[in-house]
């Protein structure tokens, strides 16, 4: 344990902060946690998770739990509109880690997989409350929570979503969120025989597949939307119904054939940024989506935030000051973080000018290998 950082406060129990919260307590600092969702909800659907983003999952601990409740799968199939089989992408093994393939769960499972290890380290929670006021004294951070409690920390670790608040407060002139010009459909539907991933390709778009239990998959589908807007409950199936019509796989009907009324269908207009050096300021940090928000383009999104975790926990461990282990994390993350969010970007739009394939492609290789490197 450092001796420079023995108790921090993690805000907000999303995938990074949980993720954080196991590390830095199994290595005997004390966390504590407040997260403003009474409830300790995670809405959404399914969650693609790549080989590399598995790889931060093993460390956290919870691979075993993964296994179980989720889908690891080899290799990604290829198919056309109607069903026929173009090729089969291999998903290779994860230096460093017992990985070979990728994974998907539901977003709801991975959270409550988490959350139960979060309170088997024995980090101290508080729900349905947040920070009232951050004072760093230099020495210590001064927190007083919403609860009318108060408490001082080493260091406080802000996890606290692509909207922050912590990043507000310590700086009110960073970048926010974009709309990126896609919307990103999912919904929840039986595997019909579905071995492993799988991408079918049409006319106007790309419909994917992911599975995520041994008896469920999830649907995935870019929107081209230039237009932020959301519509109402009643319009998702029938909208999503004519986006996925020019499919006409055997399995893709399958699937038209299981949505009705009661299917949990999701839309969700993509954004993105990435936040310039520092993250840090002081003994307060910002990390995951807090900094480096991503779409979804390289499955990659909650993997850079358990990444992050298990930088954090590396650098507190390996010892020195707070400002000395903030740089170091920094250095460690600025780059691979940085390039995912411009690489994720750039899919996007080459997705809708109908741009180079050869540059798509060029991207996605880049991108994995950069991923495959160690943390």
């Amino acid at each position: 344990m450092s001796d420079s950082v023995k108790k921090i406060l993690i805000v907000g129990g999303g995938f990074t902060g949980m993720s954080a919260a196991i590390l830095l307590q199994q290595q005997g600092v004390e966390v504590h946690l407040v997260e403003l969702d009474k409830n300790w909800r995670t809405d959404g659907a399914g969650i693609t998770v790549s080989g590399p983003s598995l790889r931060a999952i093993e460390q956290i601990g919870v691979l075993d739990q993964f296994k179980q409740f989720g889908a690891i799968c080899q290799n990604v199939d290829m198919f056309t509109a109607d069903g026929s089989h173009l090729r089969q992408i291999p998903t290779p093994a994860v230096p460093g880690s017992s990985i070979v393939g990728g994974g998907g769960i539901m977003r709801p499972v991975l959270a409550r997989i988490l959350a139960e290890e979060t309170k088997k380290a024995g980090v101290k929670v508080l729900l349905g409350h947040t920070y009232e006021t951050l004072e760093d004294k230099g020495d210590r951070v001064d927190v007083n929570f919403t609860n009318g409690e108060s408490d001082s920390y080493d260091m406080v670790a802000a996890a606290d979503g692509v909207f922050s608040k912590t990043r507000q407060l310590i700086y009110p002139d960073a970048p926010t969120p974009q709309y990126t010009g896609q919307v990103v459909w999912r919904a929840v539907v039986e595997r019909h025989g579905l071995e492993r991933p799988a991408l079918f390709y049409g006319p106007n778009g790309k419909l994917g597949f992911t599975p995520v239990s041994d008896t469920h998959m999830y649907l995935n589908y870019t929107e081209q939307q230039p237009q932020k807007i959301r519509l109402p409950d009643e319009q998702l199936l029938p909208h999503l119904k004519g986006l996925i019509a020019e499919f006409t796989a055997p399995v893709i009907e399958k699937v038209k054939a299981e949505l009705n009324e009661n299917s949990s269908i999701l839309a969700r207009p993509l954004e993105g940024m990435i936040m310039q050096r520092p993250w840090s300021k002081g003994r307060v940090l910002l990390m995951g989506d807090a900094v480096h928000a991503t779409t979804p383009h390289l499955a990659s999104g909650a993997g850079m935030g358990h990444e992050d975790a298990v930088v954090l926990a590396d650098e507190v461990k390996a010892g020195g000051t707070v400002e000395e282990i903030l740089k170091r994390f920094e250095d460690r993350r600025w780059t691979r973080c940085s390039l995912i969010v411009a690489n994720s970007k750039r899919l996007g739009e080459i997705e809708q000018t109908g741009g180079s394939k050869v540059e798509h492609m060029q991207i996605m290789a880049l991108s994995m290998s950069a991923l495959m490197a160690p943390i």
